[in-house]
């Protein structure tokens, strides 16, 4: 079993919302998160998805692309986007046709011992959609209605983190859609809240796009957490492994 994250695949199966709009970079992605995700993930595989995967506007819209993903290899572990205005509760979420997705907001998912390697104990997946911190270029639009949401998501991920150690987690991978700062990489709550945890093994988050998200992302080791930036477009269309082979996930080294 390995651990995969890719994230903001924007499919749009039924919407007509081509992301070529975006760049070249993004002319015919679907076919290739598809075809890159077939070729890579087996079936006893875990895949992280931060966020964005579909641009329905509701449940129905959204359906065939998560059905699309449904029927790919591996078990899908989601939080939401910021566009995925389809997202609705959890009991209506998991009352979709779907076999192989899991919905995560404010519980988390724990997997088996040994699918870590170097960790005893299960691990927990734990998330939470996210929200602009302080710092952002945005802010100050509308700072009393952006702290308000800011912290209510660092309260969903607090919570998220509890459930999994309520389940009994020896371990924790987190995920985001935000990225868990801003441009300047100053502490935020929610790397505060990573660091003061314990046994976070890795943060990963999607949102940033283009040339410039390589320069915005946090990416490597920082101040005891590793974090990684998954979108789609940064990672050429193709899941990426959280954990190669041969790694020591304890050991504080940069791998990004």
């Amino acid at each position: 079993m390995a651990i995969y994250a890719i994230g903001d695949p924007h499919l749009s199966l039924v919407v007509n919302k081509p992301m070529d709009v975006f760049g070249p970079r993004w002319a015919g992605h679907t076919v290739r998160f598809l075809q890159n995700w077939e070729a890579t993930v087996g079936p006893e595989d875990i895949v992280l998805v931060p966020g964005d995967i579909s641009w329905g506007m509701t449940i129905e819209e959204a359906l065939p692309d998560l059905q699309e993903i449904d029927r790919l290899p591996g078990r899908k572990l989601m939080v939401q986007g910021n566009h995925d205005y389809w997202w609705q509760s959890l009991k209506k979420l998991r009352e979709l046709p779907l076999s192989t997705i899991s919905f995560i907001q404010n519980d988390a998912v724990l997997l088996p011992e040994g699918c870590v390697p170097g960790v005893a104990g299960p691990v927990a997946v734990c998330g939470t959609r996210g929200w602009i911190t302080p710092g952002d270029r945005s802010w100050a639009d509308d700072p009393e209605h952006n702290e308000k949401i800011y912290l209510r998501e660092v309260g969903r991920l607090k919570l998220s983190l509890e459930a999994g150690r309520k389940a009994g987690a020896a371990a924790f991978v987190v995920m985001l859609h935000y990225p868990p700062v801003a441009d300047d990489h100053a502490p935020t709550g929610f790397t505060d809240l990573l660091e003061g945890w314990g046994n976070v093994l890795v943060c990963v988050y999607g949102h940033l796009h283009g040339p410039s998200a390589s320069l915005r992302a946090l990416q490597g080791v920082h101040r005891g957490i590793r974090y990684q930036l998954v979108a789609c477009d940064a990672l050429d269309f193709t899941p990426v492994s959280l954990f190669p082979e041969g790694r020591d996930v304890t050991a504080a080294d940069g791998l990004c």
